[in-house]
């Protein structure tokens, strides 16, 4: 069955461009896209960087999920959803040199801001507003973080720690 993945919210093209920066995820998402794989099995196969690409995927919503039975209990199994991706987005310029920015800011220098969003949202959550205030950036290139983060997420007008 054909699957096509159809992406219209710009920052929807962070996760989708961080999806693949990796061989490591280029090839867990190879072998998901061929059937039902367990958490155990790619761990085993590709390591921790194998697990992290799994958490990206599932929070980006290109893969779907069921439990397993497996020796001695269940095992999250993971299949790729979609077979093919269909880009429409009408962008301003300002909007989308935010968006390609923060898609391609260095792993490290990401997991700094990431911390810092984390920090000020602490474990009641906070309002997108007020973190774009405290932090001086644009919304865009806030919903953009939050988008490539596998730690917070919004929820509505609301950032939150994902749990």
């Amino acid at each position: 069955m054909r699957r096509i993945k159809v992406v219209s919210e710009p920052t929807d093209l962070v996760p989708i461009l961080r999806s693949f920066d990796t061989d490591a995820k280029r090839e867990v998402f190879k072998r998901l896209s061929e059937g039902w794989v367990t958490s155990k099995a790619v761990e085993a196969e590709f390591g921790p960087e194998g697990v992290d690409a799994l958490n990206f995927f599932e929070k980006s919503k290109l893969v779907e999920t069921r439990w397993e039975a497996v020796a001695g209990g269940t095992d999250k199994a993971y299949r790729g959803y979609y077979t093919a991706f269909h880009i429409n987005v009408s962008v301003p310029t300002q909007d989308i040199t935010e968006i390609l920015n923060v898609a391609s800011i260095p792993e490290d220098r990401f997991l700094a801001i990431e911390a810092k969003i984390d920090e000020l949202v602490g474990t009641e959550g906070k309002s997108a507003r007020d973190v774009s205030e405290k932090l001086v950036i644009p919304p865009i290139r806030l919903k953009s973080l939050l988008k490539r983060s596998t730690r917070l997420e919004v929820r509505g007008q609301f950032v939150k720690r994902i749990e």
